[in-house]
């Protein structure tokens, strides 16, 4: 299994650690719920340096990756970050995917842990460059209300939402998975130790992927292989925003004509008016509708149980729904998320 290169600095730190797609990653620290709190009052640090770091370059990366994924790379300028996908031939997402564009055919291409050597093969397939820069580099995500200035007091300047920034040698981008604001830095392997201990001393609060986990489910931000997969559509999860029609990629026809009839399931939320907890897997039903919860937990800012389900038929936000917790039906309600606002 593979390790953080900050694994030592979390084992001093008190961290509890979890197998994530192949590396063993803090889960949490003290508590998951005080990590929570610290995120959405205040800042967390996020060691997130499992998750993909592939950069392209090339006089024709922009034609490949405009060609593979979703969201037209082309429409978006040098220093923009922008969310997009890649898709089999029938639809379904292989991979949801941040793309931060640096210049002209320059990108770093983020793809989830569990995906990254697929999406880097799919790259290279199509005669893209590519350089793995986890092997050099670490990911740290700074998230909560204090982050921005927290980023700024520590290097200098803080990205804007959606931005890049590179300073002395560092590049960022005010990007993040808990619907906070803040943003995601990477630097060299040697020098996020003592960045690392530097925001905590500042008052940022180690975070692991626990509290990632809750916050991203209040923010209702899907998560590959629990929300979306290969056998779930952008249309069907919602993410049809990052698709850009005026333009091939792979699964396209096969999503119009997705698009032409309407998706037969939607992702949605749901906030139970009961108690209990909605688990991955649970039944779900909303009138005529069913299917099941692809995520859930208990909200800390709610302080009830929230989830993400599909319904087949979709149902309209408002209406009365049931979860199976446990052999008995407890009453839900269709939301729409973020549920923390």
């Amino acid at each position: 299994m593979t390790r953080s290169p900050l694994h030592d600095l979390h084992v001093r730190l008190g961290a509890r650690f979890v197998d994530f797609g192949g590396w063993e990653m803090p889960v949490q620290y003290e508590s998951v719920l005080e990590e929570h709190r610290a995120v959405r009052q205040g800042v967390g640090v996020f060691d997130v340096s499992h998750l993909g770091r592939l950069e392209v370059t090339g006089p024709n990366s922009t034609e490949i990756l405009r060609n593979l994924f979703t969201n037209d790379v082309a429409k978006y300028e040098p220093g923009r970050t922008h969310y997009t996908m890649l898709l089999n031939d029938d639809g379904g997402i292989v991979d949801d995917i941040v793309v931060w564009r640096w210049d002209e055919d320059h990108y770093w291409v983020m793809p989830n842990a569990a995906n990254a050597d697929r999406v880097r093969a799919t790259l290279e397939d199509r005669g893209a460059h590519v350089v793995d820069l986890r092997p050099s580099t670490c990911l740290l995500a700074v998230q909560g209300p204090a982050a921005p200035r927290l980023i700024e007091e520590t290097f200098g300047q803080a990205p804007a939402r959606f931005r890049t920034l590179e300073v002395d040698g560092v590049r960022m981008a005010g990007t993040g998975y808990t619907g906070e604001r803040g943003g995601e830095v990477c630097l060299p392997i040697e020098a996020a130790g003592p960045v690392l201990e530097e925001l905590l001393e500042a008052g940022a609060v180690p975070c692991g992927l626990g509290a990632r986990d809750t916050l991203r489910l209040e923010a209702g931000l899907a998560l590959w292989g629990s929300d979306i997969d290969e056998t779930t559509t952008p249309l069907e999860a919602g993410l049809d925003f990052a698709v850009d029609w005026d333009h091939d990629f792979p699964g396209k026809t096969a999503l119009e004509c997705q698009r032409q009839t309407g998706p037969s399931r939607r992702l949605t939320g749901l906030v139970m008016e009961g108690r209990g907890i909605p688990r991955h897997g649970y039944a779900v039903r909303s009138g005529s509708s069913v299917g099941e919860v692809t995520s859930g937990n208990i909200s800390p800012a709610r302080d009830t149980g929230i989830a993400l389900a599909y319904l087949s038929p979709p149902v309209a936000v408002g209406e009365p729904a049931e979860v199976e917790i446990r052999g008995r039906w407890v009453p839900a309600r269709v939301a729409s998320p973020p549920f923390h606002r």
